[in-house]
């Protein structure tokens, strides 16, 4: 038995250094970003998709980005003569849909969707580093019950999970 576990233990440290790091997977040439104004390119023409207009979205979503950038902390916010990496995107989509309802058809949940295209550009040589044409981040959230809360706490929770992706897809190159 003792012989055995000799054997095992150094097996056992070549196994526990593999798997998951917070490391960045990023080139060591990619230092600092520019994030690029987003266009607002969602369609309100329907009056579905009018009453779901959220003046300044595009804007918000560049703030969570850079906001998200900046927690991370891998890349550094530089203006666009000095960034090493572009990112630019449209913003594509937003949209919310009933997950939940009553007997009487009342909603009780419901799931918002904010979708980017999304490019992040090399800006030296201009070649694209990902580029991703349906990029979302979501939200759900209640409207009634202990867990009830505003559309507008859901919107800034799907903001945040879009931009955590944003920067994972940079970071980790997934």
């Amino acid at each position: 038995m003792h012989r055995l576990l000799r054997i095992l233990w150094p097996v056992f440290f070549i196994f526990a250094g593999c798997g998951y790091t917070t490391g960045s997977l990023l080139p060591a040439n990619y230092r600092t970003i520019y994030v690029e104004p987003f266009k607002n390119k969602v369609q309100y023409i329907s009056d579905v998709t009018r009453a779901l207009y959220v003046p300044l979205l595009e804007t918000k979503v560049r703030t969570a980005v850079i906001n998200r950038f900046q927690f991370d902390g891998h890349l550094k916010i530089k203006d666009s003569e000095r960034a090493d990496l572009v990112l630019k995107g449209d913003l594509i989509e937003f949209n919310r849909e009933e997950l939940r309802t009553t007997e009487a058809q009342e909603v009780q949940e419901y799931r918002i969707r904010i979708v980017m295209s999304l490019t992040m550009m090399d800006a030296v040589s201009g070649e694209p580093f990902w580029s991703e044409p349906s990029f979302a981040g979501e939200a759900t959230y209640f409207t009634t019950g202990a867990q009830a809360r505003s559309e507008s706490a859901a919107l800034d929770d799907a903001l945040t999970d879009l931009a955590r992706r944003v920067v994972e897809r940079t970071i980790e190159n997934w």
